[in-house]
């Protein structure tokens, strides 16, 4: 239950407790999970995972600023828009450590609702413009050079960031499934001032990455979460060549997991 910590639930423990958004958000979290009396659990793991975002922030986006889409359907793929509601917990970033090892999820939340572009295949969601999909992006964005290749489109949003790049002179983008291709073809591409730089391959990423196509750098997208995404890690980590820089998504996670 993501959303059951409300914004009644919210202001009455802010006035009760004389505390802040984001500590009434943790002191309920403890409640609602029947931890509040584990100290050391509350103090050093607890205190480091829940933080209040700014919607601003992440409003300012390049990609949210820039893509406007309708809600439209290509077989089983559909675009469409989502929400967080005011206070809703969600993953804003990979898994973080802090000094003393621990393993600590970033989870996030608004004062606000926050809607946010979306696409999703057969019911299945694939890319959210969240603020965990433009967080764990921006590492790989900033490394990008040269001649790119990314395996997976989405909504496109790694191909749009490093297309804007003056450092990055093409962007592949390698996709296997037609319906998503046409939906941003149509939809989202016309939209982005840098669509020049940008090409759609359709091919699976598998056979792409064994073939002799040769790029500066590589960008590997093409999982859910780490359910599905170690073995495809793992094949693709497998097919690397010298003289590639590759980047993966949430690879920190994927490799905690392994």
């Amino acid at each position: 239950m993501p959303d059951a910590i409300t914004p009644e639930l919210i202001r009455e423990t802010c006035r009760e407790c004389s505390v802040s958004e984001e500590e009434a958000f943790r002191i309920l979290f403890c409640g609602i999970c029947d931890i509040y009396g584990d100290k050391e659990l509350r103090r050093g793991w607890i205190s480091k995972m829940f933080y209040r975002l700014s919607m601003e922030v992440y409003e300012r986006d390049p990609y949210r600023q820039t893509v406007d889409f309708p809600c439209v359907k290509d077989g089983e793929w559909e675009l469409y828009y989502g929400s967080y509601k005011p206070y809703e917990a969600f993953v804003y970033d990979d898994i973080r450590t802090d000094g003393e090892g621990r393993l600590l999820p970033s989870i996030g939340f608004f004062d606000r609702e926050y809607t946010f572009p979306a696409v999703r295949q057969g019911g299945r969601e694939w890319m959210l413009i969240t603020p965990n999909e433009i967080e764990t992006m921006r590492e790989p964005i900033e490394r990008a050079f040269g001649n790119v290749a990314t395996y997976g489109l989405g909504l496109g949003y790694f191909a749009f960031m490093a297309a804007r790049k003056e450092s990055v002179e093409s962007v592949t983008v390698v996709e296997r499934d037609p319906s998503v291709i046409r939906l941003f073809e149509k939809h989202i591409l016309p939209s982005l001032p840098c669509r020049d730089k940008i090409r759609l391959v359709l091919a699976d990423a598998f056979e792409y990455a064994e073939s002799n196509n040769r790029h500066d750098y590589v960008f590997a997208d093409i999982w859910h979460d780490p359910s599905d995404g170690c073995r495809a890690y793992l094949r693709l980590k497998s097919l690397e060549r010298e003289g590639t820089v590759y980047s993966y998504w949430i690879e920190k996670t994927l490799r905690l997991y392994l």
